[in-house]
């Protein structure tokens, strides 16, 4: 294969789909697998097993090109096995990491591999894969979460699961990779911020992360606000519908339940630009402000969040900066209203 971009296979903005890059690690296969004969010039071999294939899914919006295998240079240190080294690509140094050592699977070279070149939270890394199948355009709420079992089984690095008439995709936490093996990109609470905690904000944050879930809660809780957490954006509208219910009712404005809503991009049912679409378009909800907080904040996709109409878009390592944000927002939406 040679090297494709994909830049122009984005989707437009709030349409709760999704575009996945489908490719595959071609591995040994298990015991209990079955043993095929095998013809070839007349000669019947036996004993031979089938390599067998795991299929696996990443956004479209995270990657750059699928290149071939590129010439590798060893990188000093590496704190972990499945980093292979790094490789120039017009002047830019990437490493570049073996997918199937990071998930423990013994790959099966039938073919020179390819590897998949990405860029999320502002940094690009390669990932070596056996090869490329296909782009699929699916909504989110075919995307499933993983089960226990499958989590474990990834080394907790599966973030969604699509199932096809013949073959179940796993959807990679790439950002959980990269943060794994660099500690610098991880989500740290800055502990030197300063933030009024008399504020009272009352903040509605979604994300499909337990764990980044926890962070935004203890992050604004820090900085004074009252945090209500749902785990995707689906869950999110119902909960804002249940608010704004609760608003017309008592005849009170949505501001004394709700005044600012935090929200991922990529997770299952309803992603974080749908719901920022939906809220726009609806005249009670419209004038709460929206902060998408994600991997996916690059000045490529910028524009994306600006057509759904969010009012502020940040990085996900930018944490304590979100708190920052959210609280100025509010303070600015206040100050138009009198």
């Amino acid at each position: 294969m040679s090297s494709t971009d994909t830049t122009d296979i984005l989707l437009e903005a709030g349409t709760n789909e999704l575009e996945i890059v489908e490719f595959y690690l071609e591995e040994e296969p298990k015991e209990d697998d079955t043993v095929e004969l095998n013809e070839k010039d007349g000669e019947e071999k036996e004993g031979r097993k089938k390599s067998r294939k795991g299929y696996y899914g990443v956004n479209v919006a995270k990657v750059l090109e699928i290149i071939r295998m590129p010439k590798i240079t060893e990188m000093p240190e590496v704190s972990h096995e499945s980093v292979l080294g790094a490789f120039n690509l017009r002047s830019r140094i990437i490493p570049l990491l073996d997918l199937s050592k990071w998930l423990k699977k013994k790959r099966v070279e039938n073919e020179p591999p390819k590897a998949i070149v990405t860029e999320f939270n502002q940094v690009t890394s390669a990932f070596m894969v056996s090869g490329v199948t296909r782009i699929h355009r699916i909504s989110w709420e075919d995307v499933e979460a993983p089960n226990k079992y499958v989590s474990a089984l990834s080394s907790d690095s599966i973030t969604g699961v699509v199932k096809f008439d013949d073959r179940i995709v796993f959807i990679l936490d790439l950002e959980r990779i990269v943060s794994e093996l660099n500690p610098d990109m991880r989500l740290k609470l800055d502990d030197n911020a300063e933030f009024s905690a008399e504020t009272g904000y009352k903040a509605l944050i979604t994300d499909d992360s337990p764990l980044i879930r926890e962070m935004i809660h203890d992050m604004l809780g820090q900085a004074g606000f009252r945090v209500e957490k749902t785990n995707n954006g689906r869950e999110c509208w119902d909960r804002l519908m249940e608010i704004k219910e609760s608003s017309i009712e008592e005849g009170r404005p949505i501001t004394d339940f709700v005044q600012v809503i935090v929200s991922d991009i990529e997770m299952p049912m309803m992603d974080g630009h749908h719901l920022t679409k939906k809220i726009k378009e609806d005249p009670v909800l419209k004038d709460l402000p929206v902060i998408l907080f994600s991997s996916l904040i690059t000045d490529k996709l910028r524009h994306r969040g600006e057509t759904v109409g969010a009012d502020d878009q940040i990085s996900k390592p930018e944490i304590t900066y979100l708190a920052q944000r959210a609280a100025g927002l509010i303070e600015e939406r206040k100050a138009s209203s009198k």
